[in-house]
This record gives structure tokens, C-alpha cells and sequence, in this order.
């Protein structure tokens, strides 16, 4: 008995210690970060279906409110895939306002050329006239979508990442406007929770949010607000995906 006690007591002071050293470290990072946006950009946050704001990039979403950026978010479907698009619409709207992102700064797309289905490749083309048009009008300068993995291999996430690359590889966003991409890592690293934290501070990435203890709350807040989505498979998502905690973000 006394030796399990003396090893709960070691692993619940190195527990401690590790998150100290994260939150001391998130803090750092942040500061050394801020230069390589622009100050206070007005950031857009692009995705495919509600919850994706909160499951894949609630610490980006997180870490540009606490460096004082403008985000926006514009979501190309309602994830209508099992009819449930309109308490979906309103569930995102919640978690927006869990991260901080107001409901006037929120678009979602709720058509037939944009289906929340896993099996039919959207129009690249409509996408980026969507696109285009929303940052014009909202002078957006930095845009931030999945990469080419989409994290989860969903092809309405690929189709945003195939738009933007496209977009920016033929120079047709506006001077000054930027994009990053959301690193996709694998199986083993996506369910090690904050224990990916070494492996994310040794990869490379251009920019890497880690939210604090308290903040990583607020994710799990926002994730919370989806409850049409929460199967017993997605709360596990939320206690061990290192996405609810942990973003490595590429520039293209």
C-alpha cells in the first residue's frame, strides 16, 4: 500500500509539474508568436461542418483572441448528414460564443452545392467565389482551414484545404492576406492529449497554440455545446485528442 501511495504521489507531482512547465512555456510561446501575424488581424477561420470550430481548432481559435485578433468564422455546410442541420446551426452558434467569436461574426453556408457528406466532392470553384466574396467584404487578412489531410481524411475538409491552396498558389487573394493550415498529424500522436506536447514543440510548424488548464476548459465548454454529436466515441475525443489542447499550424 505504501509504495502505491509514494508512485500516486510521484505521478501527481510530475502531472503538476508538466503543466506548469506547459502553461509557463504556452505563455512564452505566445509572445515569440505575436510578431509573425499581423497586429490585431482579422483572422478567418474557414471550416466544413459545425463542431469542427471546437473538435480541430479551438486552441487556434483560443490563442488569436488572446493575442487580440479579430476572428470570424464561415462554415460551408449546416451538417445536415443526418438531418439535424437546424440544432446543429444553433449548437455552433453556442460554441462560437463559448470561444469568442460573436454571432454576427458567424456564416454558415446552408445549400445543396455544399452537402455534409463524406462521399461527394464539392465544387472547388464555388467554394472559392464564396470564399473570396466573404473575405472582400470583411477585409480579411489572414485565413486559417484545415491542411491536406483534414485531420480526420473527411473530404469536405480536403475540399476547403484543395480551394485555399489553389487560391494561393494563383495569387488571388488580396496583398497582405495570409493563410495557415492545420497540421494533421497521426493516429498514435492525435489521441496522446497533452503528452503530444514534446513532439509539438520539437516538429516543425510555423505557429503552435497550446492552451493552459484553464483554457483548454473553455474547449471542452465549446465541444460541449455540440450535443447533438456527443456519442460516448466523441466525449472520449475530448478527454484524449491532443487537438482539444494542442494546434501546429503551417504558412503556405
Amino acid at each position: 500500500m505504501e509504495v502505491a501511495w509514494v508512485l500516486c504521489v510521484a505521478i501527481a507531482i510530475l502531472t503538476w509539474g508538466f503543466l506548469w512547465v506547459w502553461d509557463s512555456a504556452e505563455r512564452r510561446k505566445s509572445r515569440e508568436q505575436a510578431g509573425l501575424l499581423a497586429a490585431e488581424s482579422r483572422a478567418l477561420l474557414v471550416i466544413a461542418h459545425p463542431d469542427d470550430e471546437a473538435m480541430f481548432f479551438a486552441p487556434t481559435v483560443i490563442g488569436l483572441a488572446r493575442q487580440k485578433h479579430r476572428v470570424s468564422l464561415l462554415c460551408f455546410s449546416a451538417g445536415n448528414y443526418y438531418n439535424q442541420g437546424e440544432i446543429r446551426k444553433k449548437e455552433l452558434l453556442q460554441s462560437c460564443g463559448v470561444l469568442g467569436i460573436p454571432s454576427s461574426h458567424v456564416m454558415i453556408i446552408d445549400n445543396r452545392d455544399f452537402p455534409d457528406d463524406p462521399g461527394v466532392q464539392w465544387d472547388t470553384e464555388r467554394v472559392a467565389r464564396i470564399l473570396l466574396q466573404y473575405i472582400a467584404v470583411n477585409g480579411i487578412n489572414l485565413v486559417v482551414t484545415f491542411d491536406a489531410g483534414g485531420v480526420s481524411g473527411h473530404s469536405n475538409h480536403i475540399a476547403l484545404y484543395t480551394t485555399v491552396r489553389a487560391l494561393h498558389s494563383e495569387e488571388k487573394f488580396p496583398k497582405g492576406c495570409s493563410v495557415l493550415t492545420l497540421q494533421s498529424v497521426n493516429v498514435l500522436r492525435k489521441y496522446l492529449s497533452f503528452l503530444d506536447l514534446p513532439w509539438s514543440l520539437l516538429s516543425t510548424q510555423d505557429i503552435l497554440f497550446v492552451l493552459t488548464s484553464e483554457e483548454v476548459a473553455q474547449a471542452k465548454r465549446a465541444m460541449c455545446c455540440h450535443h447533438s454529436q456527443l456519442l460516448w466515441f466523441r466525449r472520449l475525443y475530448i478527454l484524449f485528442s491532443r487537438y482539444m489542447r494542442i494546434n501546429s499550424l503551417h504558412f503556405l
